[in-house]
């Protein structure tokens, strides 16, 4: 039985596995490494997740779902074709795929999981993560911080020498960024911070919000498909300008159209208020390391972070320019199987050490004096302290006479602790006796793994002491058991029929977004792909895939052309062209 490392992205997924002296990454059934964190409810209730549920949020954005990550340990619900979801119950469906892909490939079961989380998740994040991979039938007992995993893959695939390294993971929905010591075998987080909700799609909100204010459209007035649309072509536009001095992005609304050019220069001035929310979280990091010292290298992690106006801005920051890690929107994964393998005990990795630290502060909250209405929260374990840590404080009665110390656990930053998370309490009894008498000592232990441990023994001998569950989201045996019927019961789409289904969803997404002519041309392509996937055999699905994919590339290349620059059009009487190659007894009706 094997143990596979996951990356569960806010954009993508990827499972891998170390075996052989190698981290391998595991393909899914389209042959591709990334999948897509996208899920889309059919008309008969089966489940799409990857690639073919991405198509589907400009077709069908009623009944699709993308970037719910950024909503885990929340209590937000989202309706996909009538059916209520919960962000963990989609993250379970996502892993549910990724473990499917890895039983084809690996031929055997897969025991445990090590799956990744955005540095700065907090505890209901973190449990929300813990409780969709059971509801996926995974065992994982080790949650990793991204930027860590990124580290160790680095550390490892280069053996650069003793150095600092900031770590800099800007991705779809999260950013994190650590400083990391590497001394010989070592590699020690030594500070982290991080911002939940900031990545690249915060970037196409910028860009669609500019589109529509220079067309004079209202976003929350737009169609949903045409909205979904937009936000593609936003996230093409930004990408294409990697390579491309500009690119265009187009909406048809009726008989209008609307345009703009998206150039690098106006990309950077779009970003501004993104990119000055990212100097405050590496600023964050450098004030909390407890070493200083130079940094000798910025090492770029996450899809987001290729993006040439991000390296810009971050060489004039540092004044040099940062390096992108070699896959930048892997690493991360492949660090999660390099944990795997070490959790798994590969010989070869056994001299292999990191450390980790605390993301968010831990302590109780106190009463400074009688009456005291807003209790502020005394810290146990700082941020950024290495785990595994432990730390112990005394308190004292504030009462004559009291008879019990109440503890509420709390995580986070804020003075007053109901600024932060509570996580539960504890509660000790003490002998009656003058204020400040009696008394207890706390004590915090916080392990690699993120569970925390904490006990309380007070003056009069009375001792507890219990494991901080999150209370939220903790489910009885009943409860859990009926979220994994609901989620087994969910029907995935059958194997070996998700490249024909994202065949289809493209051309729907195609026909949603054109009209007249190209309108046409794509929907009698769409008719003749669903006739050879309803009633062609295998062999009429095999010869006619790569013929209707040619065809499908044509038409998304006229729907991304700017008719004013380019002239795309063929004579009419050439249409009969466009379907030559194409078998079935559909033919000649086209």
């Amino acid at each position: 039985m094997a143990i596979i490392g996951i990356d569960l992205g806010t954009t993508n997924s990827l499972a891998c596995i170390y075996r052989g002296g190698r981290v391998e990454r595991i393909p899914n059934e389209l042959g591709e490494y990334k999948t897509s964190s996208a899920v889309s409810v059919l008309g008969d209730g089966t489940v799409l997740v990857g690639a073919a549920a991405k198509e589907r949020l400009v077709s069908h954005p009623e009944a699709t779902a993308a970037s719910f990550k950024i909503w885990m340990g929340t209590e937000k619900a989202l309706t996909l074709g009538g059916r209520v979801f919960k962000p963990e119950e989609l993250s379970a469906l996502v892993l549910r795929q990724l473990l499917e892909d890895a039983r084809r490939y690996l031929g055997e079961a897969v025991e445990e999981a090590v799956i990744s989380v955005p540095a700065y998740f907090n505890d209901d994040q973190r449990c929300a993560t813990k409780l969709a991979a059971q509801l996926a039938g995974l065992n994982v007992k080790r949650l990793i911080n991204e930027p860590s995993a990124a580290a160790l893959y680095h550390r490892y695939s280069t053996q650069t020498g003793d150095c600092q390294l900031m770590i800099v993971d800007f991705g779809g929905g999260t950013l994190d960024v650590s400083i990391v010591e590497c001394f010989e075998n070592i590699i020690e987080i030594t500070a982290i911070a991080g911002d939940n909700h900031l990545g690249g799609d915060d970037i196409d909100r910028a860009i669609a919000a500019h589109f529509c204010q220079e067309n004079g459209l209202t976003e929350e007035r737009l169609d949903p498909t045409l909205r979904a649309s937009l936000y593609r072509q936003a996230e093409t536009a930004k990408i294409a300008l990697s390579s491309a001095p500009a690119a265009s992005i187009f909406l048809q609304q009726g008989e209008k159209r609307y345009s703009l050019v998206l150039t690098s220069g106006l990309l950077r001035q779009l970003c501004a208020p993104v990119f000055q929310k990212v100097r405050k979280v590496i600023t964050r990091a450098m004030k909390d390391r407890e070493r200083g010292g130079r940094i000798h290298d910025v090492i770029l992690v996450g899809g987001s972070a290729q993006l040439p106006v991000f390296g810009d801005f971050l060489e004039e920051l540092f004044g040099r320019r940062p390096h992108v890690a070699a896959a930048p929107d892997e690493i991360v994964a492949l660090g999660v199987g390099l944990c795997a393998g070490i959790k798994e005990r590969a010989e070869d990795l056994q001299d292999l050490v990191m450390t980790d630290v605390c993301p968010f502060s831990l302590g109780v909250s106190t009463c400074s004096y009688v009456g005291d209405k807003t209790p502020h929260m005394a810290v146990l374990i700082p941020r950024s302290s290495m785990l595994p840590a432990s730390h112990q404080e005394r308190f004292v009665t504030l009462q004559d006479n009291q008879q019990g110390l109440r503890f509420e656990i709390y995580q986070g930053e804020g003075y007053f602790a109901s600024e932060n998370l509570k996580l539960g309490e504890v509660v000790v009894r003490v002998p009656p006796g003058p204020a400040g008498e009696q008394s207890a000592l706390v004590t915090f232990t916080y392990d690699i793994d993120g569970i925390l441990h904490v006990s309380a023994k007070s003056s009069g001998g009375d001792y507890r002491d219990r494991l901080i569950l999150n209370p939220k989201l903790r489910l009885t045996d009943e409860g859990k058991a009926r979220a994994m019927e609901r989620i087994r019961q969910i029907q995935l789409a059958a194997q070996g029929t998700q490249r024909n289904q994202l065949l289809l969803e493209r051309g729907l997404r195609l026909y949603e977004q054109t009209t007249g002519r190209l309108r046409n041309l794509t929907g009698q392509l769409v008719g003749y792909w669903k006739w050879v996937m309803s009633q062609g055999g295998l062999i009429e699905q095999q010869r006619n895939y790569e013929r209707v994919k040619e065809q499908m590339d044509w038409l998304e290349a006229q729907a991304e052309a700017d008719p004013l620059e380019e002239d795309f059009w063929y004579d009419e009487g050439e249409d009969k062209a466009f379907f030559e190659g194409l078998e079935g007894e559909e033919e000649d009706e086209l």
